[in-house]
Formats: structure tokens, sequence, C-alpha cells
């Protein structure tokens, strides 16, 4: 499970991850966010509209749900339930609220806080992405600052400041996470 501030890199290193580690899976998100230029429907996202999404709710289909900057998010509880009994390890794009609540339910979970180098480079990516208004914007980046202190509630933090050596540690993450004996399951 991965959180991180809006920004911070989250999303690119979990498709680094799914692209270099075997056996992961990405669990998509529901959310009545609008789509952004380049995200596909059902692959970056499921993107619904609010009346879907409380619908969703009222019907208890989401393991995790929360509104965050002012559109709502979700994690389908049969996603991970059907990847808990085909045994394939989900790769989890979310914000803090939602790990908080996956932390609850599923506890064997591998929860890590993307931080980002700085205030200022934070500032910069989100800048640079040019899909908020200057209030999305500050909201994000004051959201950010609250984000951050949850990281040490988090397994482990990774700073995303040169790309490919935040990857690497994610990678020695879910290596050694695998080799836990907890974890072990016999060859038959």
């Amino acid at each position: 499970v991965g959180s991180a501030p809006s920004g911070a890199g989250k999303s690119s290193l979990c498709e680094g991850l799914l692209k270099n580690v075997l056996g992961l899976s990405y669990s998509v998100s529901t959310t009545t966010r609008k789509k952004r230029p380049g995200e596909e429907d059902g692959v970056h996202y499921d993107f619904v509209s609010e009346e879907t999404f409380a619908r969703m709710r009222a019907a208890d289909a989401f393991a995790e749900c929360a509104e965050v900057h002012g559109h709502w998010y979700g994690t389908k509880r049969a996603v991970i339930e059907e990847a808990r009994t085909s045994g394939r390890d989900l790769v989890f794009d979310i914000d803090i609220q939602g790990a908080r609540r996956l932390r609850a339910s599923y506890p064997d979970g591998v929860f890590i806080f993307i931080y980002p180098p700085s205030m200022g480079i934070l500032e910069e990516r989100l800048r640079k992405r040019r899909t908020e208004s200057p209030e999305d914007l500050a909201r994000r980046l004051s959201n950010a600052r609250l984000e951050m202190r949850e990281a040490w509630a988090y397994d482990y933090i990774v700073i995303n400041d040169v790309f490919d050596t935040a990857l690497d540690r994610l990678r020695s993450i879910i290596l050694a996470e695998s080799l836990r004996t907890s974890r072990f399951v016999p060859p038959s």
C-alpha cells in the first residue's frame, strides 16, 4: 500500500514497480474525479459519477473509501478478496485515509509512505502537471503538510528524490517482505 502527498511521485513509482516486479497486480481505485489527460478508465481509475459512487458506498462495495481534495476515492472489496483467493499481491496507490482503513481490515499488508524531497520540489512538480486550479494547488499543498505528519504510521518511508533510487528501494522492500517467514509457503 503506497501513500503520498499529491505530486510526490507515488503513481509513477507504483507503475515502475508493476513493470519491474513479477507477480504484482494493480488495484484500480474508483473515483469521482474527472479524467486527466492520458488517463484511461479501468486502467488508472474507474471513473464514476458521484451518484454511482454513493450507491456503491451504500451497498458496502468498498473496503475503504474517503473524500480527498474534494473528490471520492475507494477500493473495491471484491478486488482485494479475489486477489487474496488467487494468491496475487496487489499494489495500492491510495491516500492516507484509505491506507488507515485498509490497515484496520488487512493488518498483514505492507504500508509504504512516499515522501517528497522537499515542499519546494513538491510544489514545483504539482505546478508542472498543470492539472490543478490555483485553489486546488493551494489545497493540495496544505494537505501535503498534514499528510507528511502521518508518514510515521507506515512500515516504511521512501524519499522520492531520484526516481530510480526510490524505485530500487521499493523493490527491495517488496523482496524483503516476500521472504518473511510469516509469508513463506513451502513448496508442494
